[in-house]
């Protein structure tokens, strides 16, 4: 049924009217016209092999033989046998008659994935035919083959074994709202008709129905209810629903013989559970010749869209629509759905997506080959579609892939004729599903300031908008990580972080300051794997190193030249207090030794106030969330000594480390034996620090900021 619909025959009419022909080739040509595919190819070969090719007359009956016998392969999707016999009508030149030998053992090739020979064939045929843009598509196709693959989508394939047979199984559709039962059309032994259909040498087409379990498998297929002669000795397949399965509509292709009917859409209505009314055909053809069929209907059962070779289409089966008339019980005389949908190609098997999109199967696009699975987006609300986009490989493949229904936006079923697990080619329905994107999390806790300070054994605690929570510990490196939960027993273990979801991350670890704002990540609209690294930093309870500020000797100018910009470095304490605000920082300035007690003491006072007054005055912060003091040389630093080596920062291995107080006697030690050193020593005296008051600064109730801060004091 499906090869009835999805392709024209083109050349039945090349019989070679006028030649005398043998009884042998007469017969072929009858059973060839007559589209009993099976029998025409032993008919059509064996009177190739009968035929001389003395002569020209001779040649070209030969050269047809051969081509009707390639011909009957590619209908019954045979494609190597299809191959090899348009490579014998080529031999005999009959491109010279039908060009089209050229473009149909390109697509044989293509199907079997022989890209470079199907660029050849499909090259001779433009030189022949250079109008044809399918053969521009084509090529195109063949040499882009590898992106697709290199580019595949995440999707993963499985074909349902439980489902399908040796035989065609295809068009899967759901018949319920509940998605629990699953239509498809099927040829497999046991059907209504005992006859095989010569089409497709194998037995007609019957609906059959799947009904899943309660784990979740679907369960031995059965014909679907016939009390309404759903179905027949035809051939029946490619059903749809409206949207409460009150409507059913699916696709009858008729056998006579000895005329050529085309297929028509019947309809049925429901009875009953699983029973269905008297079918009645749609009225949609002008001829019994035209083909109409893939019903596929909006929710409303208003609005029909189906492929049919009627009249006026762009080029082999088009996609058209047809609208119901409630008051009259009658269908509109079918439109075309236009070249935004429609190619030179063919187009057909569509159906709706859960957002609205329209899934069809075309050949007439860019693709991995044969019918490819193509979506549209639907117009705002119009029952309009646009910018088809191929579903990408593995969804497609070199090999016909069309009939595709969600059961949700990252799982559902299609038909494709890839090989299957037999090592085959041939129809079956697969399944299709987007695996979660696999997201970990790791959390990495300095000390505020000074990122190379790890800080090991932070309560690490992470809520999600799930309702998810779990928390860790920081190893001594100050990070924790997640991934994978404990498998419990499951297929796949469970993953800490999921999709659409966000997340907010605590930290807590007694003698650093309680870090209130935290921080959050999210999942949500994200459709890519990825690795988050949150870093994030905890304030102790001690003074805060602050970047250094230098100032010109014996003065409290904020230093600006070739080494160093003071004010810049004063900008971490603004932003310290722009990420904390409620903090209050008391800024101390401290000087060497060097000097008298009190002029030191004048000096940092004063140098306290001018990284006071820039925050202040320049940056705009409140001045009630600053304390500027002046400390003198009273507090020497304290550093750390490993060997001869002198440390700023505390190491995080603590062996053989020494910590040193840097008084003036410790440091006078290397006045002369070290000059460098001495100097290195004093300046890290010269310092300014910050000391956390609070936490909980409030602007509504904190008393006012003294004005004498933004005064110096008399400075000798």
């Amino acid at each position: 049924m499906y090869r009835k619909i999805a392709y024209s025959i083109v050349f039945t009419g090349l019989s070679l009217v006028g030649y005398s022909q043998s009884k042998v080739v007469l017969e072929a040509q009858t059973y060839f016209q007559s589209e009993k595919y099976c029998e025409a190819a032993e008919k059509c070969s064996t009177a190739y092999n009968k035929l001389s090719r003395k002569g020209n007359m001779a040649k070209k009956q030969k050269a047809d033989m051969a081509f009707k016998t390639a011909e009957c392969y590619r209908m019954t999707e045979r494609y190597r046998e299809a191959n090899e016999w348009y490579d014998r009508a080529v031999l005999l030149d009959y491109f010279e008659i039908a060009p089209e030998v050229y473009f149909y053992n390109g697509e044989m090739l293509r199907m079997m994935g022989e890209f470079e020979k199907a660029v050849k064939s499909y090259q001779e045929y433009q030189k022949l035919v250079p109008g044809d843009t399918r053969a521009d598509i084509a090529i195109s196709s063949c040499n882009e083959s590898k992106n697709f693959v290199a580019n595949k989508s995440r999707h993963i394939v499985e074909n349902q074994n439980a489902i399908n047979k040796k035989e065609i199984d295809m068009a899967p559709m759901f018949a319920d709202r509940k998605e629990t039962k699953l239509y498809f059309a099927s040829s497999r032994p046991g059907g209504t008709g005992n006859d095989t259909d010569p089409r497709t040498c194998e037995s007609y087409m019957d609906l059959y129905v799947s009904v899943i379990d309660k784990k979740g498998n679907w369960g031995e297929p059965s014909l679907v209810d016939n009390t309404g002669n759903i179905n027949t000795e035809d051939n029946e397949g490619t059903v749809c629903f409206d949207g409460r399965s009150k409507k059913m509509f699916f696709t009858r292709c008729p056998n006579v013989k000895k005329k050529n009917l085309g297929c028509d859409i019947w309809m049925s209505e429901a009875k009953g559970k699983d029973e269905w009314g008297e079918a009645k055909m749609l009225e949609l053809k002008s001829s019994d010749t035209i083909s109409v069929g893939h019903p596929c209907v909006t929710d409303d059962g208003n609005f029909l869209i189906f492929a049919s070779d009627m009249p006026g289409g762009y080029g082999g089966k088009d996609l058209w629509y047809t609208e119901y008339n409630k008051k009259t019980d009658t269908w509109s005389a079918p439109k075309n759905m236009g070249p935004e949908i429609n190619t030179k190609g063919n187009e057909l098997f569509p159906t709706l997506g859960k957002n609205g999109e329209l899934f069809y199967a075309t050949d007439g696009m860019k693709g991995l080959g044969g019918l490819d699975i193509v979506y549209a987006n639907r117009v705002g609300e119009e029952n309009k579609w646009e910018n088809p986009k191929n579903m990408g490989y593995p969804i497609n493949s070199e090999n016909n892939d069309y009939a595709l229904i969600q059961l949700d936006e990252k799982t559902g079923y299609f038909t494709s004729e890839r090989k299957g697990p037999n090592g085959e080619y041939g129809a079956d329905i697969y399944k299709f599903r987007m695996p979660p994107n696999i997201y970990d999390l790791k959390v990495i806790v300095t000390e505020l300031g000074d990122k190379s300070i790890k800080i090991p054994d932070v309560r690490v605690t992470v809520k999600g908008s799930d309702g998810s929570t779990w928390e860790g510990y920081t190893s001594k490196s100050g990070s924790v990580f997640w991934d994978k939960k404990a498998a419990n027993n499951q297929q796949e273990a469970l993953r800490y972080v999921n999709e659409e979801t966000s997340y907010s991350i605590a930290i807590f670890k007694e003698g650093y300051h309680e870090d209130k704002k935290g921080s959050q990540f999210t999942t949500v609209g994200l459709n890519y794997n990825q690795n988050f690294i949150i870093e994030m930093a905890l304030l102790p309870k001690k003074p805060i190193r602050l970047p250094e500020v230098r100032y010109p000797f014996d003065k409290w100018d904020l230093l600006i030249d070739s080494t160093i910009n003071s004010p810049d470095s004063l900008l971490f304490v603004y932003n310290l207090l722009q990420e904390y605000p409620g903090m209050v920082l008391e800024l101390s300035s401290h000087t060497d030794s060097r000097g008298s007690d009190a002029r030191n003491q004048k000096l940092a006072e004063n140098r306290a106030k001018a990284c006071y007054k820039y925050l202040v005055e320049q940056k705009g912060v409140d001045p009630r969330r600053i304390v500027p003091v002046g400390k003198g040389e009273a507090e020497p630093r304290t550093i750390y000594k490993k060997g001869d080596e002198h440390f700023a920062s505390k190491p995080q291995d603590m062996e053989g480390v020494e910590e040193i107080k840097l008084t003036e006697t410790y440091i006078n030690q290397f006045k002369t034996s070290n000059k460098n050193l001495f100097e290195t020593l004093h300046q890290l005296n010269r310092r300014t620090e910050g000391k956390v008051i609070t936490m909980d600064f409030n602007p509504e109730t904190a008393p006012p900021a003294n004005p004498k801060l933004l005064e110096y004091v008399k400075y000798p």
